[in-house]
């Protein structure tokens, strides 16, 4: 039996949604649709071209793209904010395109024309984190444009991304290309909390799963504030070790 050759290549991983596309599609469903075509075809697909990426596929109001490069990927993600908030200059708020912006570096696997594995995933992740208007990169994306594009960073700190076993740095992007500063992470304070793992207090043993399970939902939970940091279970793990 010959085995299936799995192709697999390092890419920068960009994924985007827009902020409250329920809401906006329940309010207008024709209106919303045809503004986010318009805004696909005159700012999406042109921002991407020039940054050398590829649209690997739309999924209703998200897009999943891929770059070459973390620093080609960062570029197109500013220069997308800023265009869409010039296009949505003149709309009214409750009709706006506004976006979130994950970006992740990591091995992916090629299947047709298509892309799957755990660098899609962490950047589908980060783009929940990131701030409207604004972007989450991940510390492997921070590593490679630190110093090379004019940007601020904030550092998120470690973050247990929902379903992603191993907790990931992370940080938030304010930049200094004219976006409105009501989308930037100005004021913002970060706190770093820690989890102790519950301890099972009904003396069976087979419900130690139940309550570290709860722990684990109480993590992922938290992990959802921006404003949070939330540090990893393992740490907190030898921390109960050693009280």
């Amino acid at each position: 039996m010959v085995e299936k050759t799995i192709h697999r290549r390092l890419v920068a991983v960009l994924v985007a949604d827009v902020v409250g596309y329920s809401r906006m599609m329940e309010a207008d469903e024709a209106g919303t649709f045809e503004i986010l075509k318009e805004r696909r075809r005159h700012v999406l697909d042109p921002v991407v071209r020039a940054h050398r990426g590829r649209v690997v596929k739309l999924m209703g109001d998200g897009v999943l793209v891929e770059f070459g490069s973390a620093i080609d990927a960062v570029e197109a993600a500013l220069e997308l904010q800023q265009k869409m908030a010039e296009a949505n200059a003149n709309i009214p708020e409750s009709r706006q395109i506004v976006l979130r912006i994950g970006i992740n570096i990591g091995d992916v696997i090629g299947e047709g024309s298509d892309i799957y594995g755990e660098g899609v995933n962490i950047a589908a992740r980060l783009e929940t984190l990131a701030e409207p208007g604004g972007i989450c990169i991940s510390e492997k994306v921070h590593n490679e444009v630190r110093g090379k594009i004019s940007i601020t960073m904030k550092d998120l700190g470690l973050v247990q991304l929902k379903n992603i076993a191993a907790p990931v740095r992370t940080f938030g992007m304010e930049t200094a290309r004219g976006l409105p500063s009501a989308m930037l992470f100005r004021g913002k304070e970060f706190t770093t909390v820690a989890v102790l793992p519950l301890a099972n207090m009904s003396g069976n043993a087979e419900q130690d799963y139940f309550a570290d399970g709860i722990t684990e939902d109480i993590i992922t939970e938290l992990s959802r504030f921006k404003n949070l940091s939330v540090v990893a279970r393992n740490t907190t793990l030898t921390t109960r070790a050693n009280l």
